[in-house]
């Protein structure tokens, strides 16, 4: 049967699998990713999986990559200044769905336009002000969206800026409705934001893919996982990568439930930089139909009902504050770079933290270093050029980099932008120091735990500890927090109970139980999950058996669990779907919503069937175009109606959804 490559790019490994549809994985590999060129951890990733045999590498049909780099480029506060441009909103929009916010600090810019609920202009189009507004924003923003009032009722003046974006510049402009067909105005705008700004990170992505697989002579289809589980082409993908939030933990959802077999359980991805937890029910993930919530942001992405926590293997260890109750240390959500990987990559790191153990009292920045992640795509101000150029081309400690207070903010302005990265103790580093790992480099990860440690002993926060007490202690936070994010997932999915209070809960109550500790108390913790739990990363065998343990349940990890990612991104199919919407704006006259405009008809019969013929060419057209073969399309009906007082009922709306699902097509013989 057929030869697939499926790769999985995620925030500190790239994963990759040579797959046959008949005999499963045949070769799996992990490297590290490489931010500042994707395309070395790609290639060290890939080259590991492919056979000798250059006619077999050439016979390769399909590849599929799944990435969290767009969930993790959301949580971490990443991504490109972008220019929104609003038309028919008033201001007050900002405050509504945390777009003013997610802007942080964009511009945006108010165009008169936009239309009404039924689809009918609320005021001519200034495309004057928004041609203005375009060419004062372009030099300073790497990509546009658009949203238009009741864009989703009707996208034409939409689509009138967007055409006017394209003819202007060559910048990347994303439209509201071409992402949802869903009501609430922030919320769409808010998701075109955040599809902007990813733009440029998935076609860096995509670039270096296509770049080494011609290198290799594949010539396959490429494809990428959406947050729904399903594959979209990469083509399609550069135009939509918003869809792909969530879509590392979506492929790790498909490839546990291929690996494993198992129909109802839970099942937590944990990587570097992120937990990912969602429930298989009946074999199928649970989807969040109101839109994946990431980093904070209520986006309207379909996508796979996944609780994203910020807690992975290299997630930063660092103190509590000293005024604060409960355990000294806490893991994540900032993801660093490991001292045990940044001194097998630079040796000479080490004399540094020897020199900073030698010193008679600790001080602030002890093991904490900073280093460029990335090359620099859009212009810096001078303080932030000032802190590049002092970043250099290798790793600086902190102590060198912040001898002036003033120098603190430009460079977290560059972490904020994902164009740098700070060095510090992680819980992979802990795993090296108590033997659970052995990647990297022992004595980067003995001499930051022993920094950290006298850190935590001068501040009160910690009686003198070792390096492998403090590890111990490192270990154990990384298994409690773990389980709190667990049950708060699982809780969430049971939907009874408001999200401040299940946090409350996992904080406290799950939190007392997962400690398990000898202390007497007066009333005995416990949680349990009703469901085997299945984990799924690279760091999943050394952290799981004890969280599954103190959650008295069943653990899975099934095999090839470290790139259950990488398997997913290609035991997925094509599903796309297209929503037309009929409505009444006066009687006798039923209009269409479509994604490509309205239309009018006289009666309901005409209108009904004009919108659930064109929503089954839209879907099938579109998922012809993200790659699909052997499409089936399907379509369901719904009408919405209201009573009167006299007990008659009136025409409120009628809904066609129309789903066409596909296999990948693959390319070759």
């Amino acid at each position: 049967m057929a030869r697939l490559l499926g790769i999985d790019t995620g925030g500190t490994y790239t994963d990759a699998v040579l797959f046959d549809e008949d005999d499963g994985v045949i070769a799996a590999a992990k490297a590290l990713t490489t931010k500042h060129d994707l395309a070395l951890g790609l290639r060290a990733a890939v080259e590991q999986v492919l056979p000798g045999d250059a006619r077999e590498v050439a016979a390769i049909r399909l590849v599929s990559i799944s990435t969290t780099l767009a969930t993790n480029a959301i949580v971490e506060g990443h991504g490109l200044p972008v220019c929104l441009l609003l038309l028919g909103y008033d201001r007050d929009a900002l405050e509504r769905g945390g777009l003013g916010q997610a802007l942080r600090g964009d511009p945006v810019e108010f165009i008169v336009g936009g239309h009404d609920a039924m689809g009918d202009a609320q005021a001519p189009l200034d495309l004057e002000a928004a041609r203005a507004a375009i060419l004062a924003q372009a030099p300073r923003v790497a990509a546009f969206a658009v949203a238009g009032y009741f864009g989703v009722r009707n996208p034409s003046h939409e689509i009138a800026v967007r055409d006017l974006v394209r003819e202007l510049t060559d910048l990347p402009v994303t439209c509201a409705h071409e992402l949802t067909s869903n009501l609430d105005a922030p919320r769409r705008a808010l998701t075109a934001v955040l599809n902007a700004r990813l733009i440029p990170q998935l076609q860096q992505l995509i670039l270096a893919v296509r770049g080494f697989l011609g290198e290799f002579g594949i010539a396959a289809p490429l494809m990428v996982v959406k947050g729904d589980g399903s594959l979209i082409s990469a083509e399609m993908a550069l135009t939509r990568p918003v869809e792909t939030i969530l879509s590392g933990p979506a492929a790790s959802v498909v490839g546990a439930r291929h690996l494993l077999g198992e129909d109802n359980v839970i099942v937590s991805d944990i990587g570097g930089t992120t937990t990912d937890i969602a429930v298989l029910q009946g074999g199928l993930p649970l989807l969040n139909r109101e839109g994946a919530e990431v980093g904070g942001w209520r986006t309207m992405v379909e996508a796979v009902s996944v609780h994203t926590f910020g807690l992975g293997g290299d997630s930063e260890i660092r103190l509590t504050e000293a005024r604060q109750a409960g355990p000294a240390l806490t893991a994540g959500p900032r993801r660093v770079v490991p001292l045990s990987l940044l001194t097998a990559e630079q040796p000479e790191v080490l004399d540094i933290l020897r020199r900073q153990r030698a010193r008679e009292r600790p001080e602030d920045h002890d093991g904490r270093f900073a280093l460029r992640l990335r090359s620099l795509d859009a212009p810096l101000t001078a303080s932030e050029q000032r802190m590049w150029d002092a970043l250099g081309a290798g790793a600086v400690a902190l102590e060198k980099l912040l001898q002036s207070p003033a120098m603190a903010r430009p460079l977290q302005r560059l972490v904020d932008r994902g164009l740098a990265i700070y060095a510090d103790f992680s819980p992979s580093d802990a795993a090296h120091v108590l033997g659970l790992q052995d990647d990297w480099c022992h004595e980067g990860a003995v001499l930051g735990a022993e920094l950290l440690a006298r850190a935590g002993a001068a501040k009160g926060r910690l009686a003198p500890l070792s390096a492998e007490e403090l590890a111990r202690l490192a270990f154990e936070r990384v298994v409690v927090q773990s389980g709190q994010a667990i049950v708060e997932a699982a809780l969430a999915e049971e939907g009874e109970m408001a999200a401040d209070l299940r946090r409350r809960l996992a904080a406290s109550f799950v939190g007392r139980a997962m400690e398990r500790t000898e202390a007497s108390r007066l009333v005995e913790f416990r949680a349990g999950l009703r469901r085997p739990l299945v984990a799924i990363g690279a760091p999943a065998a050394t952290y799981y058996p004890e969280v599954a343990r103190r959650l008295d349940t069943r653990l899975e990890v099934p095999p090839h669990a470290a790139v259950s990612n990488a398997v997913g991104a290609v035991a997925g199919g094509v599903l796309q779907t297209v929503t037309a919407l009929i409505t009444m704006p006066e009687e006798g006259r039923f209009r269409v919503h479509l994604p490509s405009g309205v239309k009018d008809f006289p009666g309901q019969a005409a209108a009904e069937a004009f919108a659930e013929n064109e929503a089954r060419h839209l879907a099938e057209a579109q998922a012809r175009a993200a790659g699909a073969e052997a499409i089936e399309t399907k379509t369901r009906r719904g009408e919405r109606s209201a009573k009167m007082a006299d007990g008659s009922e009136i025409f409120v709306d009628v809904e066609f959804v129309a789903s066409a699902l596909g296999r990948p097509r693959l390319g070759g013989a």
